[in-house]
């Protein structure tokens, strides 16, 4: 005789305001000694529902914790990163404060006039302390010069001439302090146009617009145009130029700035293309040192003597290490190429210790190493995609220990970089071509200063105003020397 086949046993109906109380972790004892003499049923499906949410490692329904996410408080606590430098200076050495200003300005003396904690007369001892504090005084505002302009006549000429007022570009109201400090506020540093309108207009009481920002520094960089051509020839002359880019809306367009640096020298060069229409712009002549740069193919027009940057390589590797594709044979590839690279470091920072021979006979068993990851028979995919790049660029990542002063690396073009793209987030790009070419010129400059050790804004200044006198700008300053 075939079974009886019976209904499965119904899920209880819980009361309402127990089941909140229960899931909100509100519930009371009342509450739960009345639910323990309910039917014996009740109690059963709770605890076995209890017990798969803890099995689960999920907070209980109702809660807002997402699905397939622990709470907080069930969160593990994170592993303190091993070898992590402590911050500050080194036990023992000696503390760094404010040097005392050289100028005091004002002078003011502070007594006691009874004891703080009894109130009662105090015994003078005649012993002081000095304390130094340096502020920005209150009520600033702007300084107006009116400047009379004689105009007289010249008999041989027979025109008038007037001299030449030489705080301030053609045709422009705000002095050249205003001028420079602005452009390096919006080019230097990134501050917005409007908050540095805000800073101008309620903090320095000095009304300005917008507008008005923007127009002088089209005409500040249209006069320190010779400073931004001389920077691209040094870097195209450099023995070692670092390069990269990354995207720039100019006139809500997307377009290209692009990085070129070198030792004491960044150009910026915002450009509607990305490939070899940009590259040539900027490379007029024969580039004859060593390109430092990622693996964007347009660069390998440029020069064959190059240096492709291996921790871009590094990271690849270390993604497909940790992603569901590196089955098969990966892990043998990946481990012989961080083998090599390791090895190549090693023996950069051993060369004083051995012979040039020798030397040169590592060198050269790494690039066998490389032709022979290149070439296997690899079946991984995205280790024969990899086995072709070093295929084609495997010279290229072993230049930095035929070259001196080359690195393995491309990370002073993308720190030169990276304030440009704190600038994007701030100002979404360009609003317009010429917005663009201004702000190209000024962050080169400023930029460039920087490097060299030199003060912007003291440099730019200085220049304004033997441009005013003399109408040439003095040549691009050099690096200051260590005397000052």
């Amino acid at each position: 005789m075939a079974a009886t086949m019976l209904p499965p046993t119904p899920a209880p109906v819980l009361d309402v305001g127990f089941l909140t109380a229960f899931r909100t972790g509100k519930l009371t004892e009342e509450q739960a000694d009345a639910f323990a003499r309910r039917d014996p049923l009740e109690l059963r499906f709770l605890l076995m529902q209890l017990s798969l949410v803890i099995a689960a490692g999920t907070a209980p329904v109702g809660t807002h914790t997402p699905s397939g996410a622990l709470p907080p408080d069930a969160k593990p606590d994170a592993e303190p990163r091993k070898n992590k430098k402590k911050r500050g200076a080194k036990p023992g050495h000696p503390g760094t404060a404010r040097p005392i200003p050289e100028q005091v300005d004002h002078r003011v003396e502070h007594r006691s006039p009874a004891c703080p904690c009894c109130r009662g007369p105090l015994t003078r001892t005649g012993r002081t302390r000095v304390r130094y504090v340096e502020d920005i005084p209150a009520g600033l505002t702007s300084e107006v010069t009116a400047h009379t302009i004689h105009r007289d006549w010249c008999p041989a000429c027979k025109k008038q001439v007037e001299p030449v007022v030489p705080d301030a570009l053609p045709g422009c109201s705000l002095g050249h302090r205003t001028t420079v400090l602005s452009a390096w506020l919006h080019y230097g540093l990134g501050t917005t146009t409007s908050q540095i309108a805000e800073v101008f207009n309620g903090h320095l009481n000095l009304k300005v617009s917008e507008g008005g920002f923007t127009e002088i520094w089209h005409r500040l960089a249209g006069v320190l145009k010779p400073w931004h051509e001389h920077i691209h020839q040094r870097c195209l002359k450099a023995a070692v130029l670092h390069a990269d880019e990354t995207s720039w809306r100019t006139n809500g367009l997307l377009c290209w700035l692009w990085c070129f640096a070198c030792d004491d020298a960044t150009h910026y060069l915002i450009h509607p293309k990305r490939g070899h229409e940009a590259l040539r712009v900027f490379f007029t002549e024969a580039f004859l040192g060593v390109l430092v740069t990622d693996f964007w193919k347009a660069y390998d027009v440029v020069t064959n003597r190059r240096q492709k940057c291996w921790p871009h390589l590094l990271r690849e590797l270390s993604a497909i290490d940790d992603g569901r594709e590196s089955g098969d044979d990966w892990p043998d590839f990946s481990k012989k190429l961080w083998r090599v690279y390791g090895d190549a470091v090693r023996l950069e920072a051993g060369i004083d210790a051995m012979g040039q021979d020798t030397y040169d006979g590592r060198v050269a068993r790494l690039h066998v190493r490389i032709v022979d990851l290149a070439v296997h028979p690899w079946a991984n995919p995205h280790a024969r995609r990899l086995a072709k790049r070093l295929l084609e660029y495997g010279e290229d990542l072993l230049r930095f220990l035929d070259v001196e002063g080359v690195p393995s690396s491309n990370n002073k073009a993308e720190r030169e970089i990276r304030p440009a793209v704190l600038m994007r987030k701030a100002s979404y790009g360009s609003a317009s071509d010429k917005g663009a070419e201004t702000r190209s010129t000024l962050m080169s400059i400023y930029r460039t200063l920087k490097q060299r050790g030199l003060d912007p804004l003291q440099e730019t200044e200085t220049a304004l105003r033997q441009f005013m006198q003399t109408g040439q700008l003095p040549p691009l300053p050099t690096i200051k020397c260590s005397g000052g």
